[in-house]
């Protein structure tokens, strides 16, 4: 035993210390918050039993099989284009000789300011037989552009909006990158390919995972994009079904949905944790020898094109409409209303509070104590992180009217998922703040005869307050923009932005959401800000 742990053991037993009864209440505390949350989940398997012999019929039907290739084939493309156009945006900004790299930096990552649905809106809208861009082209002489719908809309779509995340990461992996290894693999007159593919890739490797398995996850469970492309993948499946009354066969759907799911996180599991040491190095970091000479200006034609695609037009298209333009901009019906943004920031503001509360005991527990409950207790919750939207929507719609009924479309069930779907991110923050916490200033309130929820209160909260403030915006700026489901769980009659939004697209009155799509990609950008600050760079 430390001299440390001697001390304060002795300390322990002078003051009466129950910290270890405490540990264990606060570890079944946060196991029994974990399995509550995960709970409903298991009432897609209870549906799906109802099904008897026809459950495995369903399950391979060839119409079932096909719309699960169709997901699949679109995830991949999506997550492999992400990948190659992530990873060099990433070795450009860290390593390559451009000019202003904060700035170019930035505006990589930007496209995550804009929901991806209100980019395919925008693309819809601008590309569409007698939309924006088709007015501009008719005094040319242009009387037909090429369809914006479909498999490959959709795909160009996802891509130019999910692959900031390997941005991110890949970019993160490469200022961890411990230089002297390169420029000891070039002193031996290594190519510079050669050094990459032999040095620099292993060692980023697990950042290029996390980002792809991030693209990958929210490609599997975006609703609103493959529906506004007209391309029917799972999620839409199982809406339909679900829709059509097929209960039964949508709970079915949903478990083969998050069988897939659960399939991508074991592989990316397994690609990326033998790679984990690669991020611990003593040498310095990040260095740039990448020397671009002339092509440096070629090179930045790629994030300046996708800018001005995935920023700059659906931004000039909403403003467009805002002044007055836009299809159904002047007709009746659908007419736009502030109490739908300010239902939208009330039930985020709920769901931020009660992740938070609910956060509190199992990331402290996480960062506090090595058990096996309370690493279960941590994990656990990341199951309805990975979770797709719509399936959650399913589950607990028949939990409530199987169990609870009287909280069916309710707005306490509405709070209740967006708790379960992004309180991982309150988690995170909460767990990261609280490893930097100095345990010795802990201890020395212990010694001064605080109880542990005095010292909590004293002095470990004020210290973890920013990471408890990061953690709530974070899940009031995703909840305002979750689509699927706001849509299937909200109470008759409960309109949010996000709900408006999809009500004027199936109508086709674009014009009517400039107002509420400048609103969310105004918020996204904030989400966006906190997650960068968070980072700290």
């Amino acid at each position: 035993m430390t001299i440390r742990g001697l001390v304060a053991r002795t300390v322990g037993r002078a003051t009466g210390d129950d910290s270890g009864a405490t540990d264990v209440g606060l570890t079944l505390l946060a196991a029994a918050i974990a399995a509550v949350l995960v709970l409903p989940l298991f009432w897609l398997a209870v549906d799906a039993v109802g099904l008897g012999d026809q459950a495995l019929e369903l399950a391979v039907a060839p119409q079932t099989l096909e719309v699960l290739v169709r997901s699949v084939a679109l995830v991949a493309i999506v997550t492999g284009a992400s990948v190659l156009v992530g990873v060099p945006l990433a070795v450009i900004t860290v390593q390559g000789s451009i000019p202003f790299p904060r700035f170019w930096t930035v505006l990589a990552a930007l496209p995550l300011a804009v929901p991806s649905y209100l980019g395919a809106f925008a693309f819809v809208s601008a590309f569409r037989p007698q939309g924006e861009f088709a007015d501009l082209l008719a005094p040319l002489g242009i009387e037909s552009i090429p369809s914006v719908y479909g498999f490959a809309g959709a795909a160009f779509v996802l891509t130019l909006y999910t692959y900031p995340y390997v941005f991110l990461t890949t970019r993160a992996s490469l200022l961890s990158l411990d230089g002297s290894l390169v420029e000891a693999a070039r002193t031996l007159n290594t190519g510079r390919w050669t050094a990459f593919r032999r040095v620099t890739l292993p060692q980023i490797l697990p950042g290029i995972t996390a980002g792809a398995l991030l693209v990958a996850l929210y490609a599997f469970a975006d609703f609103g994009t493959p529906n506004i492309m007209r391309v029917e993948v799972f999620t839409q499946f199982i809406y339909a079904r679900y829709n059509a009354f097929a209960r039964d066969y949508a709970a079915l759907l949903s478990l083969q949905l998050l069988t897939v799911t659960a399939i991508v996180l074991a592989l990316e599991s397994r690609i990326g944790v033998d790679e984990s040491g690669a991020y611990e190095s003593s040498g310095h970091r990040g260095s740039a020898d990448l020397e671009l000479g002339r092509w440096r200006y070629v090179v930045l034609l790629l994030p300046t094109v996708i800018a001005l695609l995935a920023i700059v037009l659906p931004i000039a298209l909403f403003a467009t409409w805002l002044m007055g333009g836009g299809p159904g901009y002047q007709g009746g019906g659908l007419t736009f209303s502030w109490e739908y943004g300010f239902n939208s920031a009330y039930v985020a503001v709920l769901a931020a509070g009660v992740s938070i509360l609910v956060a509190l005991p199992i990331a402290l527990t996480s960062a506090t104590s090595d058990s096996r409950l309370a690493e279960l207790a941590d994990r656990a919750p990341y199951i309805g992180y990975a979770t797709p939207g719509i399936v959650l929507a399913i589950a607990l719609l028949s939990f409530s009217l199987d169990v609870l009924p009287a909280v069916y479309k309710t707005v306490p069930l509405l709070i209740f998922a967006y708790v379960v779907r992004f309180m991982p991110q309150a988690i995170g923050s909460i767990k990261t703040s609280t490893l930097q916490v100095d345990q010795e200033l802990v201890e020395a309130s212990r010694t001064l005869g605080r109880s542990r929820l005095g010292t909590f209160r004293k002095v470990t909260l004020p210290l973890i307050l920013p990471g408890v403030a990061a953690g709530a915006a974070l899940v009031f700026l995703t909840t305002m923009k979750e689509l699927p489901a706001t849509l299937m769980l909200r109470p008759l009659g409960f309109e949010t932005l996000v709900t408006y939004i999809w009500e004027i697209e199936e109508a086709g009155l674009y014009g009517r959401a400039a107002v509420p799509a400048l609103v969310l990609v105004a918020i996204s950008g904030l989400s966006m800000a906190v997650m960068l600050a968070q980072d700290g760079r």
